[in-house]
């Protein structure tokens, strides 16, 4: 820099240099960096194709046995269903073994993986597991398959149907709230959470339950070979274990996924060597007329709404299905170390 602040042409000429391999460095950084990233992503897809099958047209490629988890309340629009449909579309899947851990639920949910079971296997064969707990709507889901296999001290069973409401009229008599409703006939919006239920309309729900359960004993009847009389018999809400359902002819073979491709491979030449991979979906969405009613409560009393969504994980989901429920529930333990 000269001696009156100004710089130099040489001075100028190396300090446009230096910003020219500046920027020659910072563009080569970003090169690399976006083909470090590049490479990065074709690895990641490449571990997830790997360990998937799936192309990276998203498409199944690598032939395979789909597994496909029922585990815990099974609620009005289960995504098994969905990954059930999906598998039976996919060419490269060769079978589909459903791993079943639940108590049952929502009625049009096991309906729904019933269908769903049973269009499957007019593509691929379809075994069911049940590994700990397989009852009411999730037995009714297993029997849709070709096969089905359960734990020696599996719980199965519970064929039945159960319509359950809450209603509030002394809490609400407690608090001094007052409920009043105008409607075209006595059975509208029966029952109410508002009114102790009529005769009518214990009746009316009566009527539903029995629809129900007998078509759920035409299925039982229908997969399991058995006479009206039998299914009935077997269907008076008792839980049983694998060992006393392979006896009653409620399944078929006592074991778990060694034996369900055991039997895909004798009696649908599908190769124990064929990976079997799980197919998952994490979206669970769940409403519910009841609980949007408890919200309502919740509001008259005055409660901040935005605990409301704390309070519905706080309820037992069969409290909070719109419609008639398939669902055995297993009593809360009792620690006996206190």
């Amino acid at each position: 820099m000269s001696a009156e602040g100004f710089m130099s042409p040489g001075e100028f000429a190396m300090d446009a240099d230096v910003i020219i391999d500046r920027r020659r460095l910072r563009r080569r950084a970003s090169f690399w960096r976006a083909v470090a990233f590049v490479v990065f992503a074709v690895a990641v897809v490449a571990i997830v194709a790997a360990t998937t099958g799936l192309g990276l047209d998203g498409k199944v490629r690598r032939e395979q046995v789909a597994r496909i988890a029922v585990d815990g309340f099974i609620d009005t629009r289960p995504k098994a269903a969905e990954l059930i449909a999906e598998a039976a579309e996919a060419k490269a899947v060769k079978a589909i073994i459903v791993r079943i851990d639940s108590p049952g639920g929502a009625a049009v949910g096991g309906e729904a993986l019933y269908r769903a079971i049973r269009e499957a296997a007019d593509e691929k064969p379809v075994v069911a597991v049940i590994d700990g707990l397989g009852a009411s709507a999730a037995y009714m889901t297993a029997i849709a398959a070709d096969h089905v296999v359960a734990r020696q001290s599996a719980i199965t069973g519970s064929i039945g149907v159960i319509f359950q409401f809450p209603h509030f009229e002394d809490l609400m008599d407690k608090i001094g709230v007052k409920y009043s409703e105008v409607k075209s006939a006595p059975l509208k919006a029966e029952p109410s959470l508002f009114e102790e239920p009529s005769p009518e309309a214990l009746a009316m729900i009566q009527t539903v339950v029995d629809d129900t359960f007998d078509w759920f004993v035409g299925l039982v009847a229908e997969r399991r070979n058995l006479d009206d009389f039998q299914a009935r018999r077997l269907a008076d809400g008792r839980i049983v274990t694998g060992r006393q359902a392979l006896e009653a002819k409620l399944i078929d073979t006592i074991g778990g996924e060694p034996e369900a491709r055991a039997w895909l491979a004798s009696q649908k030449d599908i190769s124990e060597d064929i990976p079997a991979v799980d197919w998952k979906d994490s979206e669970i969405p769940f409403a519910s007329f009841a609980s949007e009613s408890a919200a309502r409560i919740a509001r008259l009393l005055g409660a901040d709404p935005g605990l409301i969504p704390a309070a519905k994980a706080l309820l037992p989901k069969r409290l909070l299905v719109d419609g008639l429920l398939m669902v055995w529930q297993a009593p809360t333990p009792v620690r006996n170390d206190r």
